[in-house]
């Protein structure tokens, strides 16, 4: 019997136990309490577990999607969907005081004072903001800008310079490997003209965290160009000093570690620096001094605001705080990184990245050498457990990675192990794998 039809029988029982599978996730044995009335599908009995006992069947038993172990979009948790449930206009008096809170959450987040930064949220993907930096602040005239580069997102971010048709310059470092401070530094001293410095915080096409602290110190130090930061996958969860680093442009999404949807980004940005750009942007959309001031005079978007991703964002926002905020998060992650490393070890896969490296937003894993690993039927087998895992995006190397955050917890991680342990057998992999 399919599931869906037991969900349609099950409906008419007030009371019932429902025990679900922790590899495939049907419904598995269903027994109303009160009669001798049950129902059955067969599975391997080791994985049975007992999953709820509803009192209300037809509004408790819904499908949680599935579990996203990537670098985004990523899982969200009820509340935060639930937030969304609601409709406001852009001048709604509630959506500004949200808008309102959102800015100020963050500047508090990044540990930075209103007085010398703000918020800029923006619609779109963090890859608009990220654009948005660079049309609005690089000068037209004597702009310069230096790419320090490593793996996939450093490189989008010569590729907006040079689709903008902006002078640059691009640093290329090894993709397992943290930027060189000493060759930024050879490079800095050569030539101090750049008007900006860019570079990726934590760079999720390979899992390294780049020195972003110890090189804002060089920046400052040899030049006088702004230093641009994508902390696109690492803001709210990986500790950066914004001051300390003298970094006047981060950008990140709201669907990254703050656990909100997909829908707008933003800039946290030095209000000097960025109010002295008025009306060098190459950009309506893209203009971040016009979208602040508008923000600044009445709290509203210039153009449609994304409502309902916003909405999420507060109610996310208000679960980091329940949580404890940053370093609780970061304690989340880092277990689930633990829970992960650990038990991958123990199949015999191999990470990427050395010891050296201590990041624990997403880990990358070379494809077993075994004559029956194929990665698209790795994935698909997985995604069909409902385990959300991606290809790799490294270029030299055949690697898909596995990401710890989001709304992700010890028992997902645990349950994602178990089922690519079932999926390898599956697809005839012995385990441990073998060098």
């Amino acid at each position: 019997m399919r599931t869906t039809q037991i969900t349609k029988l099950l409906r008419v029982s007030s009371v019932t136990m429902i025990h679900m599978c922790d590899i495939c996730r049907p419904v598995i044995a269903v027994r109303r309490i009160n009669s001798e009335v049950s129902f059955a599908i067969r599975c391997r009995p080791q994985y049975f577990r007992r999953f709820a006992v509803c009192t209300n069947l037809s509004k408790s038993f819904t499908s949680d999607g599935k579990k996203l172990f990537t670098p985004g979009p990523l899982g969200t948790s009820k509340r935060v969907k639930e937030a969304m449930l609601v409709d406001y206009g852009s001048r709604d008096v509630s959506f500004i005081k949200t808008v309102k809170f959102i800015r100020k959450t963050l500047l508090d987040i990044a540990e930075v004072s209103e007085e010398e930064y703000t918020a800029v949220p923006l619609q779109g993907s963090g890859t608009y903001a990220l654009e948005a930096v660079i049309v609005t602040t690089v000068p037209k005239d004597g702009g310069k800008v230096l790419v320090l580069e490593n793996g996939a997102y450093g490189k989008r971010m010569a590729t907006i310079c040079k689709l903008q048709g902006i002078e640059h310059e691009v640093l290329n470092f090894a993709e397992d490997e943290t930027i060189e401070l000493s060759v930024v530094e050879a490079k800095l001293k050569q030539d101090p003209s750049f008007s900006h410095v860019t570079v990726v915080h934590c760079e999720t096409s390979s899992g390294v965290i780049n020195p972003v602290e110890a090189l804002g110190r060089l920046v400052r130090k040899h030049t006088a160009a702004s230093f641009f930061v994508d902390a696109m996958s690492s803001f709210g969860a990986v500790p950066l000093d914004m001051g300390q680093s003298g970094i006047d442009y981060m950008v990140s999404s709201a669907n990254k570690c703050l656990e909100g949807v997909p829908g707008f980004s933003y800039v946290i940005a030095n209000k000097k620096k960025l109010f002295q750009c008025k009306g060098w942007s190459r950009s309506l959309s893209f203009d971040l001094v016009a979208q602040c001031e508008g923000l600044d005079a009445n709290g509203q978007f210039r153009t449609t605001p994304p409502t309902h991703a916003m909405l999420a964002f507060k109610q996310a926002l208000i679960e980091l705080q329940e949580e404890g905020g940053m370093k609780a998060r970061s304690k989340r992650y880092q277990e689930n990184r633990r829970i992960l490393r650990e038990g991958m070890k123990s199949l015999g896969f191999r990470e990427l990245l050395d010891d050296t490296h201590k990041g624990y937003i997403i880990t990358s894993y070379h494809f077993p050498q075994h004559p029956k690993f194929d990665f698209k039927e790795f994935y698909t087998r997985l995604s069909d457990l409902d385990q959300v895992i991606y290809p790799g995006k490294v270029i030299q190397k055949d690697c898909f990675r596995i990401g710890n955050i989001g709304y992700l917890f010890a028992d997902d991680m645990k349950r994602l192990l178990a089922c690519i342990k079932q999926v390898c057998r599956d697809m005839g992999i012995s385990l441990p794998l073998t060098a």
